[in-house]
């Protein structure tokens, strides 16, 4: 059986690359008629990864430029016969709006709109599975851009639940919470049961470490840009030095620059080393800096490589960044991206309903 997915906002690939594992391991084929992004050198980096799919770097408003609930534009007719079939539709629209790191637009960012868009796409392909990935604090945009996006989709005909999972829960080694937005049309995919089964998978299993994600790359040594550590300013080398010899895993107030001394300050991490035995925090585009958070690493006077950094979003070793890619690129596409077992988790629940549907029609 051939599984039809549409990949918008996807970056360099963390959703296809994880439902592809998820088909793959249901004995199934994976087709991609469409993935958009507008970031082209993350799309390049897709291609490579998943070359049977099409990709389109473009601003994605110009595909669907119908308002959610009205009739489908001549753009989006033209659009919906060029691309066909349709199973799942899966997207992570940009966050950065919503983040507590954002500071400036928080919760008010217009980009914050473009969740809504993954709405008029459900209404446009009819696709029988959506599936929305987006920071926790989602649900406290000023515009309220879930609940829209859930009162459409309910219009559209689908089922639809979305909860907030701690992706530790899934066997990522990060602490990281995500709103995960599921919409079905499928019998035997109940969204509320589904990701509550998600939201407390493996009860009994310990979290996933740093340990787990990266100790046998301690030692590498390459020239390569994913093995090479971002380089540290003097002062920062300095920190780095009192956190080892002090034997610390947080930087005191007093040995943090003058911006960062505020006694009442949350961000208690900033500065911090890494755990071998913990999970990593959340993994973003700042790893490279220790004043973007703890991305020390736990045994080397050194922060994370951006091999280690994608090692904790669970990319596999296979998967091709490019040649030669610019640091702040690499940054950028593994901070942005949705950790691929994610989706190898989610989409083993989509991929075995899928099936069934399949199976019950052809026996009535």
């Amino acid at each position: 059986m051939a599984v039809r997915v549409v990949d918008l906002f996807s970056g360099c690939g963390g959703m296809s690359v994880g439902f592809e594992e998820a088909v793959r391991r249901e004995g199934c084929s994976l087709e991609i008629p469409l993935a958009v992004d507008v970031d082209k050198d993350a799309l390049e980096v897709y291609e490579t990864n998943l070359p049977a799919s099409t990709a389109e770097s473009v601003d994605i408003a110009t595909l669907f430029d119908g308002l959610v609930g009205e009739k489908l534009t001549k753009v989006e007719k033209r659009l919906k016969e060029r691309i066909g079939l349709v199973d799942v539709l899966i997207g992570g629209p940009p966050c950065q709006g919503h983040s507590d790191l954002n500071n400036h637009t928080r919760r008010a960012d217009p980009k914050n709109d473009l969740y809504l868009l993954m709405a008029r796409a459900a209404e446009v392909f009819a696709p029988k599975v959506v599936v929305i990935e987006n920071v926790a604090q989602v649900t406290l945009d000023e515009a309220g851009v879930v609940e829209k996006t859930e009162v459409a989709l309910l219009f559209a005909g689908y089922d639809v639940d979305g909860r907030v999972v701690d992706l530790r829960r899934v066997g990522v080694p990060q602490r990281r919470r995500r709103y995960l937005l599921l919409a079905s049309k499928l019998v035997e995919l109940d969204p509320a049961s589904t990701l509550e089964r998600i939201a407390k998978g493996m009860p009994e299993h310990p979290d996933r470490s740093v340990r787990w994600a990266i100790e046998d790359l301690v030692d590498t040594k390459s020239s390569d840009p994913r093995d090479v550590a971002s380089r540290t300013s003097e002062d920062n080398a300095k920190r780095i030095d009192y956190l080892f010899e002090q034997k610390l895993f947080d930087l005191p107030n007093e040995e943090r620059p003058e911006c960062h001394r505020d006694r009442e300050h949350t961000y208690v991490s900033m500065y911090g080393r890494l755990k071998w035995d913990e999970p990593a925090q959340t993994i973003t585009t700042g790893f490279g800096s220790m004043g973007q958070g703890r991305y020390v690493h736990p045994s080397r006077r050194r922060t994370i490589t951006p091999h280690e950094a994608a090692r904790l979003q669970t990319f596999p070793d296979w998967f091709d960044f490019g040649d030669q890619p610019a640091r702040g690129l690499l940054a950028k596409m593994i901070g942005n991206a949705v950790p691929p077992l994610l989706m190898a988790t989610l989409g083993i629940e989509i991929v075995r309903a899928l099936r069934k549907e399949t199976a019950t029609r052809k026996s009535a």
